[in-house]
């Protein structure tokens, strides 16, 4: 095992105008066969704000605006390495057209109550909480 941390970074996008509920976008990453939010390994020193930008842009097709960091995550990765990601809300405001790719195959807005159920890791749980949080304070 590896003790070099990987510094990773993802967003949370949100909106409110799909009904009722806010949605949230997830991913599915057909590498895993998985559903999660997007994210991604940042570019030697880039920061964690520009990183965070930059994956979901490249794995969404949706610039996006930064808004409040909502939580950091830390896990062990497939290779033994230890990973830090840190989460941020963002707010679409372009959508610059998705590609399906090997790494993310499809995006979905899902209502957030239905979210828990999409979602494969309970970390991702986790993320969402805290994004609740930051909407009470």
């Amino acid at each position: 095992m590896s003790d070099l941390l990987v510094r990773a970074a993802g967003g949370v996008l949100v909106r409110t105008d799909e009904g009722p509920q806010p949605v949230v976008l997830m991913v599915h990453r057909p590498s895993y066969d998985d559903w999660t939010f997007p994210k991604g390994k940042a570019d030697g020193d880039e920061l964690d704000e520009d990183t965070a930008l930059r994956e979901v842009e490249e794995e969404t097709g949706f610039a996006c605006t930064l808004g409040p960091e909502i939580t950091t995550t830390h896990y062990v990765d497939r290779r033994g390495r230890p990973k830090r990601v840190r989460w941020y809300s963002m707010t679409v405001i372009e959508d610059r057209g998705f590609t399906a790719t090997d790494e993310v195959d499809e995006r979905r807005w899902v209502p957030i109550s239905e979210a828990p159920a999409l979602l494969t890791y309970a970390r991702d749980q986790d993320i969402l909480d805290h994004l609740g949080k930051l909407g009470e304070s």
